[in-house]
């Protein structure tokens, strides 16, 4: 009875996981233009210096 108990856990900590990369990939996708513009704000500020 205790091993289906670990194996449950391990079950729901690995769809807890899913869900949050899966929500991760879709706030990525939806401000993709923004972040991309941030990013090479900052690497071009980065840069600009040496």
């Amino acid at each position: 009875m205790r091993i289906k108990r670990v194996m449950n856990k391990n079950g729901m900590e690995m769809v807890q996981v899913a869900i949050l990369v899966g929500i991760a990939v879709v706030v990525g996708l939806i401000f993709k233009t923004q972040i991309t513009s941030f990013v090479n704000h900052i690497f071009n500020d980065l840069f600009a210096n040496f």
